[in-house]
């Protein structure tokens, strides 16, 4: 049972209350014979339980005092142990403090005598030194031809021969010239000859990349006064080879990169021989790539492409290789790239303008080809204004309107070939200009393109869309082109407007060009949005004027006011000019945008239903007539739904509500008057309307319209 016990002691967790539940269920299963629950058996279980506990209890008490007792002597044997190792540990601090004592001492005692040996033996090593090249300066004073030492003809004696050569050089420029001038010669020709088989050794190490040779000869060449040569062989042999075929800027980077890293290794003034070595590559095999590719410039187009191409690639060139340049030539690549284009840049912009002027006068003179049409001088208005009043005064028509079968002769496709040609232009122009030239040569250039985007092509077609609107009042319903023509233009403006906010405003911003800019726009945005403004009501005014003239002509007087009664239906008049609206506003609403949709349909609107008014004054209504009234103006309603405007709305409603005084009782006259929609109407209004009923000779003297007509 004890080992049952510390079994369930050593689970994890132990709780105690379900060891007291289990122990309870053990105690019911050994009783499951007897038939009632036998309390005094669980409570002796309980008790005998609690016994063994406590002798469990005891035996684990003794087995922890056991186990500390262990734990103390282990404990008390380690310390010993520590304590021990302790006090060898500071025996061997204190011999090694002995033993740095003696080495110090030993190690100064050697300084000591190294420094005395050094006395000794630098006055001895200089005497050396000094016999020797004495030996070798002897050679050099003796009359007759030069006798060569074996230190000048052996090869693997040269730097020997390059340091001895070196010191009698500079021996020799201290001699005077008269006595000693035939030796001084003999000592310069020598001093070439090394110098010169130094270079040619340190090629030869170039070629075979053996590094630890080239940098020690260039070590030695530091000495020499032809060090520069050095410099430049190393140069001249690494830009010997092809920059990656055509494309010279290809191979530039790379080149440089890894030549660089040889640079540091072999020169001891690394900064200066990169420098020169991109100097090099800029006056010499940029300059010349630049000059062959930008000889020809009979396609100024080409040029222009070519010209951009090779500055930008210059300049990334410039900032990708300023990492290998010296602060103190912090803008010498700036300078060198401005003179390899100096040439080209100065006469930039005239190039510029007069290829954009060719571009866009070709692209319209190959648009009007298309179209087969021969542009002319338009005449502003004039004979248009005499049309219209002869047509007026006279009641005739003239001449006929050309209205070329539709033709807009404008073109996007045509405007976004001249702003792609412009945007390209303004491209080039913000990086070859100069901060000074860019603000105008940007106005320049837009001013081009004005010109004949917005003049000779968009102004031009307004022209013509203006003068082939029909005339008010024609007795033919209308083909109107020229909401197409506002369509187009004002797509034409929007593209222009994106142009110039992404490639015009940033180079002028913030100069006083600006205002230039900004003042030419507005006058000619002013100059189309009038024409626009024009051709739009020329429009409204042909539409509204055939339905006038259509309704004064189709539009039965026995229509309001039948003999018989008839079936309350629209007037076939209402019906067909109805028909005729539906696909104008359509148009209208697909051509116009903005603002100005809202406010071309609103004044559709308003003119529609002042001739619906002033031509219902003209009738005669009877009972069956207003029936046909409400019907039509039901019909005019349903169709200027489609306007979408609250005025228009609100003013068919109003002329709805009239109609029904047409209609009503007499008794019920005073009630509609005073109604929601006509109470707020002057009383003259409500007064011509009654006034069309028939029987209103039969009303006008009884009570009914009393507060109406007085």
């Amino acid at each position: 049972m004890m080992s049952q016990y510390m079994e369930e002691f050593e689970q994890e967790p132990f709780e105690v209350g379900e060891f007291i539940e289990r122990l309870t269920w053990r105690t019911n299963n050994e009783l499951q014979n007897s038939e009632d629950f036998n309390p005094v058996a669980l409570h002796d279980t309980f008790i005998q339980t609690i016994k063994d506990l406590k002798i469990l209890q005891e035996k684990q008490q003794n087995k922890c005092e056991r186990l500390e007792e262990s734990l103390r002597q282990e404990q008390d044997s380690h310390a010993k142990k520590i304590a021990k190792l302790q006090e060898r540990h500071q025996t061997a601090i204190d011999w090694f403090g002995q033993l740095d004592e003696k080495i110090n001492s030993v190690a100064g005692k050697i300084m000591h005598l190294g420094e005395q040996l050094e006395n000794v033996n630098t006055p001895r090593s200089r005497s050396v030194e000094a016999q020797k090249l004495l030996s070798y300066m002897a050679e050099f004073l003796m009359a007759g031809p030069v006798i060569v030492n074996d230190i000048f003809s052996d090869p693997q004696r040269l730097n020997e021969a390059a340091d001895v050569i070196q010191k009698l050089y500079a021996i020799s420029q201290d001699l005077p010239p008269g006595k000693f001038a035939e030796s001084k010669r003999k000592i310069e020709k020598k001093y070439d000859e090394v110098e010169r088989r130094l270079i040619e050794e340190f090629a030869t190490a170039q070629k075979s990349e053996d590094i630890e040779r080239m940098k020690a000869l260039a070590q030695i060449l530091s000495q020499f006064k032809g060090y520069t040569q050095c410099v430049d062989a190393y140069i001249e042999q690494s830009q010997m080879q092809p920059y990656s075929g055509k494309d010279i800027f290809i191979g530039i980077v790379p080149m440089c990169k890894h030549h660089y890293e040889i640079i540091k290794k072999v020169f001891a003034n690394p900064q200066q021989v990169m420098s020169k070595f991109i100097l090099n590559i800029y006056q010499l095999k940029l300059h010349q790539y630049a000059m062959t590719k930008l000889d020809d410039k009979k396609d100024e187009e080409k040029y222009l492409r070519t010209l951009y191409e090779l500055y930008s690639r210059t300049l990334k060139l410039s900032s990708d290789l300023q990492v290998y340049m010296s602060t103190i030539d912090d803008d010498l690549l700036h300078k060198l790239t401005q003179q390899i284009f100096m040439k080209n840049l100065a006469g930039y912009a005239e190039i510029e303008m007069r290829c954009l002027t060719a571009k866009c006068s070709s692209e319209l003179e190959k648009f009007y080809a298309s179209k087969k049409h021969q542009k002319t001088q338009t005449t502003k208005g004039f004979r248009r204004n005499m049309e219209v009043l002869i047509a007026t005064r006279a009641n005739i028509n003239i001449a006929a309107i050309e209205d070329y079968g539709g033709e807009t002769f404008l073109s996007e496709e045509l405007a976004i070939n001249m702003l792609q040609e412009a945007k390209a232009c303004l491209k080039r122009c913000r990086l070859l200009s100069t901060e000074t030239e860019l603000p105008g040569n940007a106005i320049k250039l837009n001013d081009i393109l004005l010109r004949f985007l917005m003049h000779e092509h968009v102004d031009y077609a307004l022209e013509l869309g203006l003068q082939a609107v029909p005339l008010a009042e024609g007795k033919v319903f209308p083909q109107l082109y020229f909401f197409d023509v506002v369509q187009k233009t004002n797509i034409i403006v929007h593209l222009l407007d994106k142009l110039c906010n992404t490639s015009v405003i940033p180079c002028v911003s913030n100069t006083p060009k600006y205002s230039d800019y900004v003042f030419k726009k507005r006058i000619l945005m002013e100059q189309i949005e009038t024409k626009l403004d024009q051709g739009l009501d020329r429009s409204i005014s042909a539409v509204i004027g055939w339905v006038k003239v259509y309704l004064q002509y189709e539009q039965k007087k026995t229509d309001y006011k039948p003999e018989t009664d008839v079936d309350t239906i629209s007037s076939a008049a209402c019906l067909q000019v109805v028909q005729n609206l539906q696909p104008v506003i359509v148009q209208i609403k697909k051509c116009v945008d903005g603002e100005n949709l809202q406010n071309v349909l609103t004044e559709f609107g308003t003119r529609l239903h002042r001739i619906i008014y002033d031509h219902l004054q003209t009738m005669q209504f009877n009972t069956a007539g207003a029936m046909c009234a409400i019907c039509d103006v039901n019909e005019y309603r349903k169709c200027i739904r489609e306007l979408e405007s609250p005025l228009v709305t609100q003013l068919f409603d109003i002329l709805h509500a009239l109609c029904n005084l047409l209609l009503v009782k007499p008794q019920n006259l005073q009630e509609v008057c005073t109604g929601d929609t006509l109470n707020y109407l002057d009383k003259s209004v409500v007064r011509q309307f009654i006034q069309l009923r028939t029987d209103f000779r039969i009303i006008k003297n009884t009570n009914y319209l009393k507060g109406i007509i007085e």
